[in-house]
């Protein structure tokens, strides 16, 4: 046994025995990796595609997509290999997805990047509203796309000293109460129309929140914020009800500044 460890340190203090066992391990080594590189290069990998044509700003479902082989060479750049990445999400604003056509991160966004995002989100029979607000009115910017807000309504009663049963006591004094509770924000919007939370690092000042309404309490909302001889103003007011499993519906909630409404603006059938 000692001869024999005696003999192999010998023959690996040879300067010519370790030269050729390094080029000998170069070349394998050389061979392992060349040889991986053409199999990756050759074996074809499996890759989503369109199995038809997607209009800019459809949502991207499972069936729109099967997967095929293809070699790699075909998914350099900025091909989508994982169909995770491409479900539920929507083909951009700006661009048609051909049929049999490979998915590409440019092409595919999520919904908060299209323009028009808000249409998808409000229930048939509401009308879009479009509250005017800055970054006070919604509390340093706390307002998110998601939250539930109320609407409050400030007024002055302006009375009709005319009229023999007003009460000019009450004239000039300010009217404050609750007019919608559980009004679900849609978007968050700066002064050019851009989503305020899409980049945080642009630092974007609200100019208005978006929330939909059903036709009759729109007209009740914008007869509100319209009664300028009443000098009324509108605040929204953040709640949490966002955070409940069960949010509750959205009401008007004071019949009295309602009829009060009502009762100083003029009703007009479309």
């Amino acid at each position: 046994m000692g001869n024999l460890t005696t003999g192999l340190k010998k023959f690996m203090q040879n300067k010519n025995t370790v030269t050729v066992i390094g080029v000998v391990l170069a070349i394998i080594v050389l061979y392992v990796a060349y040889t991986w590189r053409i199999k990756s290069s050759i074996n074809p990998i499996q890759v989503p595609y369109a199995s038809e044509q997607i209009a800019a700003g459809t949502q991207i479902t499972e069936g729109m997509i099967s997967t095929r082989e293809v070699p790699p060479s075909m998914v350099e750049g900025d091909v989508l290999t994982n169909k995770g990445d491409i479900i539920d999400k929507y083909a951009a604003a700006d661009v048609v997805i051909p049929q049999g056509s490979l998915f590409y991160k440019r092409a595919v966004v999520e919904k908060e990047q299209l323009p028009a995002n808000i249409i998808l989100d409000y229930p048939k029979g509401h009308v879009l509203y479009n509250l005017s607000v800055n970054t006070q009115s919604t509390y340093g910017n706390s307002v998110y796309p998601g939250n539930y807000i109320d609407i409050y309504l400030k007024a002055v009663n302006k009375i009709d000293e005319s009229d023999p049963n007003a009460l000019t006591a009450d004239a000039d004094k300010i009217m404050l109460g609750k007019l919608f509770s559980n009004i679900k924000v849609l978007a968050v919007k700066d002064s050019s129309g851009q989503p305020v939370f899409q980049n945080i690092d642009e630092n974007r000042s609200p100019a208005m929140v978006v929330f939909a309404l059903p036709e009759e309490y729109f007209i009740l909302l914008k007869k509100a914020e319209e009664m300028r001889t009443y000098s009324t103003s509108l605040y929204l007011v953040p709640t949490n009800e966002s955070l409940k499993d069960e949010p509750a519906d959205l009401e008007v909630s004071s019949d009295q500044l309602k009829e009060w409404i009502n009762l100083h603006t003029v009703w007009t059938d479309s």
